[in-house]
């Protein structure tokens, strides 16, 4: 049972309703997560304004769903990690490759410096070596890349913690064990 007020559509003022009509246009529903951070709208205006502006980044959907599942794997999230599994598979990944990068070892080169790069990030707390950099560009990834990474593994905690926080009901089919 979440912890905070559930913002249900009926009940959402109108900058709230009007974001609420887009996000059930987009994915059918409101997802339980948005319902909570619609306690305030800046914060909810602000989780989505991240997610608008990164869906225009170099690395591919696919790239930025892994790098959300390996934050929020290593945050210890359920209902971020159920609700990445999802929008993986949409994106294209098969459940292997979704699987590995939950298990922190990909198999695929690129996938790997991806998820090495989180991981190193999230651990250090950005005070990662020059190795980890060069390893990343290794790979294939430029400075932007990085940058990218930095900004994912932001939203992510952001909704991690605020998942955490909340109690969000899970409302997306449960993440398989790893």
């Amino acid at each position: 049972m979440p912890r905070l007020n559930v913002v249900e559509p009926a009940d959402a003022g109108s900058k709230v309703k009007k974001t609420y009509t887009a996000l059930e246009k987009d994915l059918g529903r409101v997802p339980n997560i948005f319902k909570g951070l619609a306690n305030s709208p800046a914060a909810l205006h602000a989780y989505l304004g991240i997610e608008q502006a990164l869906s225009g980044a170099l690395l591919d959907e696919g790239e930025r769903h892994l790098v959300y599942l390996a934050a929020s794997k290593r945050n210890e999230c359920l209902y971020c990690q159920s609700a990445q599994v999802q929008l993986a598979k949409q994106a294209g990944l098969d459940d292997e490759a979704i699987q590995a990068v939950r298990r922190g070892d990909p198999a695929d080169p690129k996938h790997r410096a991806l998820v090495e790069l989180t991981h190193a990030i999230m651990q250090t707390r950005g005070h990662v070596d020059d190795a980890a950099l060069t390893s990343f560009r290794d790979a294939g990834y430029t400075d932007a890349h990085i940058a990218e990474v930095c900004a994912l593994i932001a939203q992510s905690t952001f909704s991690n913690y605020f998942n955490h926080v909340n109690e969000t009901d899970l409302d997306f089919p449960e993440a398989p064990p790893v």
